[in-house]
C-alpha cells in the first residue's frame, strides 16, 4: 500500500504522481492512463489524500504505486471487491479502481457483473490491450478469436468478451470508452466518470505494442466523439449492435441512485476493534 504522507494543496497533474518510475515497456498505452488520470484529478482539484486508487494484478494494476494518492494493490481479480469495501467504509473518499482486461474480465469477471449491479459510487478504469502482457502474450477474454500467436496457433476460436455490453446489461450507471493515444480527451472522460453518481465504467483502449505491435494501427481506427451520451438503455443497446470497438466517447449516462448502506453506520473506535484481536 502507498499513501500520501502530508496534506498539500495539489493543483497540477505532476502533484498526483509519485516518485516511482513506471516499469512498463516503451510505448505501452498505460503511460497515457497515468497522465490522463493525473490531469483529471487536477481538473477536479481533488486532494491526493482524499482519493483511493485500488488495483488487482497485471501491468495496468501497477498504477497505485505511480500515483501520490492512497493506493491498494490487491490480489488477482478482486480489485472491485476491495474498492467497494473502501467506498462503503469511507464514503467521503473518491474511489477509483484500475485494472486490465485479464484481471477484470477473467478471474474478476463475476466481481465486474455485481459491481455494475450494486451501483456503488466509484469509477472503474479498465485498460484493454486484448492480451496478457505481463505473462508474455497469452490470449485474454477480449482477444479476437482468430488472433494467431505462438501460444494459440490459428487463434482461440472463442468469441470475445464484450465489456460495454455486459456493463450496460448489468446496470452500470455510466459507460464510456477512451484511448490512451489521446490523454487530454481521456482525462475529460475520466472527469465525467468520477463526477457521475453511481458505478462508472471506462473502457480504455491501451495498446500493448510489445506483444501486439499491430495495435499501433489503433490510432488510425479510433473515432473520437463517435459515442454520444444517452440515458436511454434501448438507444445505447442499438448503438452497441453497430459497435466495432473503436467508437470513443460516452455511451450511457444513467440516473439510477447509487447504493447506500442501510441502517446506522458503525461508531466503534478502531482501537476498540484492535483490542478484540490482541493475542
Amino acid at each position: 500500500m502507498n499513501q500520501t504522507t502530508t496534506s498539500h494543496q495539489a493543483s497540477a497533474p505532476g502533484d498526483y504522481k509519485s516518485d516511482i518510475k513506471p516499469v512498463w515497456c516503451p510505448g505501452c498505452g498505460d503511460f497515457g492512463v497515468v497522465n490522463a488520470l493525473a490531469k483529471a484529478l487536477a481538473k477536479m482539484s481533488l486532494q491526493p489524500e482524499n482519493v483511493g486508487i485500488v488495483s488487482g494484478i497485471g501491468c495496468s494494476s501497477r498504477i497505485p504505486a505511480y500515483m501520490s494518492c492512497y493506493g491498494f494493490h490487491g490480489v488477482h481479480g478482486r480489485a472491485l471487491a476491495a474498492g467497494t469495501g473502501l467506498k462503503i467504509a469511507r464514503p467521503d473518499l473518491t474511489v477509483i479502481v484500475t485494472g486490465g482486461d485479464g484481471d477484470g474480465y477473467s478471474i474478476g469477471g463475476n466481481h465486474f457483473l455485481h459491481a455494475c449491479r450494486r451501483n456503488v459510487d466509484m469509477t472503474y478504469i479498465v485498460m484493454d490491450n486484448r492480451v496478457y502482457g505481463m505473462t508474455k502474450g497469452q490470449a485474454s477474454p477480449t482477444t479476437e478469436p482468430d488472433w494467431d500467436s505462438k501460444l494459440s496457433p490459428d487463434g482461440t476460436g472463442l468469441r470475445e468478451f464484450l465489456p460495454m455490453v455486459i456493463a450496460l446489461a448489468s446496470g452500470a450507471n455510466f459507460i464510456a470508452r477512451g484511448y490512451t493515444g489521446d490523454p487530454n480527451s481521456l482525462a475529460e472522460l475520466l472527469v465525467q466518470a468520477v463526477r457521475h453518481p453511481g458505478f462508472s465504467f471506462v473502457e480504455v483502449l491501451s495498446p500493448c505494442i510489445t506483444f501486439r505491435p499491430e495495435q499501433l494501427e489503433w490510432k488510425k481506427r479510433v473515432r473520437a466523439g463517435a459515442l454520444k451520451p444517452t440515458a436511454d438503455m434501448t438507444r445505447a443497446t442499438r448503438r452497441l449492435l453497430r459497435d466495432d470497438g473503436f467508437d470513443l466517447g460516452v455511451l450511457y449516462a444513467g440516473s439510477r441512485s447509487p447504493y447506500e448502506p442501510r441502517g446506522p453506520r458503525a461508531t466503534k473506535d478502531v482501537s476498540e476493534l484492535e483490542r478484540r484481536f490482541v493475542l
